[in-house]
């Protein structure tokens, strides 16, 4: 049986009626995110949300947000990132028991076939992420406990550099070759996902993939010169899945919103000319 795992990231959402860096309303896009996942063809075993839940890490966000995710009936499990507070985002979802009730968000969880492990990369306060010994020690445990069975690790700021410059920056500045040490001991490490980026990118990692997903709102502009200005688009926003079909995990990028389609390929059996 295929286990599916969306992974949203990077929703930023504000109080109703508040914008974004003065100018971007985040909750219709993930309004339009949370539909194009109802609509999928297979439903989701659980949805993982990769951290930037709110902008601010404020109450009435977190309100928001809850809102606007109430239409998923599947599992959705939530990560900090460097835009949310831990303590508040427990205080405003109490029926997340997996968040803990202090310190570190870090959770395992099983979604279908898969283990979910959620790292917590986050330093109060600052943009940028780490990985202390704890946290590390903490993940070491868990795969030495779920050893052959298939993992997905997920974190907020990647493990690699993007070569975006104001974002690398920002990005893992320390543990990330620890964390690979550790993924490339453990086979059964099928992804490691991540945030932060607001783009989709891919690299190799510890012998498995690392990869970040698309924000269903803004991307950060692409833009590889290490001198890059610090800016955002609106480019065509996204979700990732992975779908474990019983032998390996299969990673698409889906787009967020409505289209035109389906339309056959053929009719009554030949190429439609």
């Amino acid at each position: 049986m295929t286990s599916l795992l969306v992974q949203l990231s990077d929703l930023h959402i504000r109080e109703p009626g508040r914008l974004a860096y003065g100018r971007l309303d985040t909750a219709p896009y993930l309004r339009r995110a949370v539909q194009s996942i109802l609509q999928l063809r297979q439903s989701p075993t659980a949805v993982v949300i990769t951290g930037d839940l709110s902008d601010f890490g404020r109450a009435p966000e977190y309100a928001h947000l809850d809102e606007l995710l109430a239409p998923l009936p599947m599992p959705v499990y939530l990560m900090p990132g460097n835009h949310d507070d831990r303590d508040q985002l427990r205080r405003s979802f109490p029926g997340h028991g997996y968040l803990g009730g202090e310190g570190f968000v870090q959770y395992a969880v099983q979604v279908g076939a898969l283990w979910l492990l959620a790292l917590d990369t986050c330093v109060p306060g600052h943009s940028h992420g780490t990985l202390c010994e704890q946290r590390l020690a903490w993940l070491e445990a868990q795969l030495d406990l779920h050893r052959g069975e298939p993992v997905v690790i997920a974190m907020h700021h990647p493990p690699f550099a993007t070569l975006i410059g104001h974002m690398d920056e920002i990005g893992l500045l320390q543990g990330a070759a620890a964390l690979e040490a550790l993924v490339a001991r453990h086979p059964n490490v099928e992804r490691v996902i991540c945030g932060h980026l607001h783009r989709a990118i891919d690299v190799r990692f510890g012998g498995s993939i690392a990869s970040t997903s698309p924000s269903p709102a803004h991307q950060v502009m692409l833009d590889l010169s290490p001198d890059a200005s610090s800016a955002w688009m609106l480019e065509p926003p996204g979700f990732r899945i992975h779908a474990w079909d019983g032998g390996r995990l299969v990673t698409h990028l889906a787009a967020s919103g409505s289209f035109e389609g389906p339309y056959p390929f053929h009719d009554q059996g030949m190429l439609i000319d």
